[in-house]
């Protein structure tokens, strides 16, 4: 199956993706954006092996896994944010569907533990999901994959449309929502819209699931106050020790454990928000 290297922004200190300046791409000189580059697949890796030692991220591919959801709550944590922009329909697909693309396992470091969908959630209910600082004047012509997005669907619009139909054809496939659906026919729909085999009503299913992908794996890695990576749960699977403002007794310690604490822009607590 095809993978995708992991997005990772050039300023990990922010760890979230800058999209005040983002435009629509146009024309034939527009370049395929960084989220969707592919590489060679890897035969049965285990989600831990590739995030630490390649930092690859798998996309439908993986999906599959066990998972678990044993709670990490501990004094002094905020509690989960209530949903801004979701209809409880379009919550139950986006945290069913992130949750296979990123499975918990055992330790509950996945998307469901991480807050991924509260990430999306909060993306979607801002600028980024109204594609205010995009170029959306069309012409809406159907374009080639170098140009990127090109819908006339803002992302907000998008994962409406999008998570209307993939019920839809779940329901008339197999007489549930996806959602309810059994994890292994779960994968199959994921592997049907990746591919583009699952032919949607009213939008690409490749289109929405190269989005929705990308998504997940900035929600997994961001900095805990933009919705996701709660508890740092993304940066301690691929070993990251967050944005500490001082490094530099530690930096030529090869070899030796880094024992400080994990710690975001807000602090230590990988519950706190960014308000507004």
């Amino acid at each position: 199956m095809p993978r995708r290297r992991l997005y990772m922004p050039q300023n990990p200190l922010a760890a979230v993706p800058d999209r005040s300046e983002q435009t629509r791409p146009t024309g034939c000189d527009a370049q395929k954006p960084s989220g969707v580059q592919e590489c060679a697949s890897l035969a049965s890796p285990s989600r831990r092996s590739l995030l630490n030692a390649a930092l690859f991220l798998p996309a439908a591919s993986l999906v599959g896994c066990s998972s678990s959801r044993e709670s990490n709550q501990s004094e002094g944590q905020e509690p989960p944010p209530a949903f801004a922009f979701f209809t409880p329909e379009e919550r139950a697909f986006v945290e069913a569907a992130t949750e296979r693309l990123i499975p918990d396992e055992e330790d509950g470091l996945g998307a469901r533990g991480a807050g991924v969908a509260v990430f999306i959630d909060r993306q979607l209910a801002g600028p980024y999901g109204r594609a205010e600082h995009w170029y959306m004047q069309g012409p809406w012509a159907t374009g080639v994959a170098e140009q990127g997005y090109q819908l006339k669907l803002t992302p907000a619009a998008l994962y409406q449309t999008a998570t209307r139909d993939v019920n839809a054809w779940c329901q008339k496939n197999h007489g549930k929502d996806f959602a309810a659906l059994p994890g292994a026919v779960q994968d199959d729909v994921l592997h049907g819209l990746e591919s583009g085999d699952i032919e949607l009503t009213d939008v690409p299913a490749k289109v929405f699931f190269t989005m929705l992908w990308n998504n997940t794996v900035e929600g997994f890695l961001a900095d805990p106050m933009y919705g996701g990576n709660r508890n740092f749960a993304g940066w301690k699977l691929v070993g990251f020790p967050g944005p500490r403002y001082n490094y530099s007794s530690e930096i030529e310690q090869y070899g030796k454990p880094y024992t400080l604490p994990t710690v975001g822009i807000l602090g230590r607590n990988g519950t706190l928000l960014r308000k507004g």
